[in-house]
């Protein structure tokens, strides 16, 4: 994949797979069963709708879609025009939206209907075409287009989407993902997890996000398994799903997990079908992961990554050998090391900053340089911001996560965004959000806020104040108002010192 001759682009896996399987199931949404010839020939004529609104090769097109069937059909489209995809999560805020169009120079935005007003408004303050998707008003113009029957030609080292992820500081940047990055990651994903023509796999976990678009959708493409669609995630609803159509393969996050062995239904639920369970995104607490393993029969591998590595860097492998608590050893063509603050490689069972080196490091950050030198070195190696180990075996253990971040049921929060917001309510001095450990979420936001003198708000109408301008997932549960922040010798505000109060 990715030489002058042979054709990079990631369109192609649909393409071949729909000439070799034209009748497996490609995408199930309950009722709904739409078989590979019906993805393949519906991006075909999403490709024309695309090419009509004056989209080519290089151009970004922005895809604002929850787990519809909607969803493969605007990705494959637009990626067989040679077109760079931007997904987008639903929940955004137009103010988020905007910026986002804005930032990566977006054509069109493709929007679902239910999420119109954050979308619409946001595409309109940056001049964005806004192409609706209504199940019905969309099929009626996706018919009336022109069919594009090739896939462009795409090296490998061109960009197939830009995701955006928020550094702890300011605002998202675009990690620029190539068609060699997730190719990459999608044949390591084959050998990880070994999905077959045929097999189905769950898809509960965003498209719009990393691991559920390279490990559920592209994989599932690559070998033409099904993937049957959980929109909003519901542990009564995945345990129904999983019987209903038989899952070989689940994909999720800890809080999925977490929900799964709970759920009154685990017990009784015919979850034979399972072949294996894959969870990333955070670390899964060891007692879920046997639980699991225990009511479903079924083990989970836990693997590692982020957005910038497309997102898989390590895995517990079969082959290999796996250990509770890790996140296993690097995947094929991956090289991972920890090294301390000096820059020297650590040996085994120090701490230090996991870095990353391979053929699913991103091509770099979406129109900046500086981000971009200072994420990847001159040899390649890419600095993840987490704080690690390496044991005698070569496994990989993370004990600490980038200083800020908070993971609130698999989605990222950068404090420093919702911090952004409250600044600009008017009786706020200061403000400090940090993750409040959490039974279902692993972590909650919350907010500790000192007032300026003389100014009066309640922690309901601040946290509602940033309900209206950031997606719903990000917004602080939890607002405490404080006489003022603890800080250390250089005025920089401590977060490690700031506490909860007891509810």
């Amino acid at each position: 994949m990715g030489s002058a001759t042979t054709n990079a682009n990631l369109a192609s896996l649909l393409a071949e797979t729909a000439a070799e399987h034209p009748d497996n199931i490609a995408i199930r949404l309950d009722a709904l069963a739409l078989p590979y010839a019906a993805i393949e020939a519906g991006s075909r004529r999403v490709a024309g709708l695309l090419r009509s609104l004056g989209v080519g090769a290089g151009d970004r097109v922005a895809i604002l879609l929850p787990n519809v069937p909607h969803f493969p059909l605007a990705y494959y489209g637009a990626l067989r025009l040679g077109a760079v995809v931007v997904p987008m999560n639903p929940l955004l805020s137009r103010r988020e939206v905007q910026y986002y169009l804005e930032d990566s120079g977006a054509k069109v935005l493709l929007a679902w209907h239910g999420f119109r007003e954050a979308a619409e408004g946001g595409a309109q303050a940056a001049g964005v075409t806004y192409v609706d998707v209504e199940p019905d008003a969309i099929a009626k113009r996706v018919a009336e287009a022109e069919p594009i029957d090739e896939v462009v030609h795409r090296d490998g080292d061109d960009t197939a989407v830009l995701l955006y992820t928020s550094g702890t500081t300011g605002q998202p940047k675009g990690a620029e993902l190539t068609h060699d990055n997730i190719g990459s990651n999608v044949r390591a994903a084959i050998g990880l997890y070994d999905p077959k023509a045929g097999d189905v796999l769950f898809g509960g976990l965003p498209f719009f996000h990393s691991f559920g678009q390279t490990c559920a959708l592209n994989t599932a493409v690559a070998v033409g398994a099904t993937v049957t669609l959980l929109p909003r995630f519901d542990a009564g609803q995945a345990l129904e799903i999983i019987a209903r159509d038989r899952v070989n393969v689940l994909l999720g996050v800890p809080t999925m997990y977490v929900g799964l062995v709970n759920h009154p239904d685990a017990a009784k639920t015919d979850v034979s079908s399972l072949r294996i369970a894959v969870s990333g995104g955070a670390s899964l607490p060891a007692e879920v992961l046997s639980a699991f393993e225990r009511t479903f029969g079924s083990k989970i591998l836990e693997g590692y990554g982020l957005s910038e590595t497309s997102p898989v860097a390590s895995f517990n492998q079969l082959d290999v050998g796996t250990k509770a608590g890790s996140i296993g050893t690097p995947i094929e063509g991956v090289e991972m090391r920890v090294v301390a603050d000096d820059g020297t490689v650590q040996p085994d069972g120090e701490l230090g900053e996991i870095q990353i080196k391979g053929p699913n490091v991103m091509k770099g950050y979406w129109n900046r340089p500086d981000a971009t030198a200072e994420a990847i070195d001159a040899d390649g190696w890419f600095k993840s911001g987490d704080i690690g180990r390496r044991d005698e075996d070569g496994f990989y253990f993370i004990v600490d996560r980038k200083k800020d971040l908070i993971i609130r049921g698999g989605y990222n929060v950068y404090p420093r965004e919702v911090e952004e917001v409250l600044y600009e309510h008017p009786a706020v001095q200061e403000v400090a959000v940090v993750g409040i450990p959490h039974d279902v979420h692993g972590e909650e936001v919350g907010a500790a806020v000192a007032l300026k003198a003389g100014k009066d708000a309640t922690p309901d109408e601040l946290q509602a104040f940033v309900k209206e301008q950031v997606a719903a997932y990000k917004y602080p549960r939890r607002v405490w108002i404080v006489d003022e922040l603890p800080k250390g010798p250089t005025g920089k505000i401590l977060k490690r010192e700031i506490t909860a109060p007891d509810a």
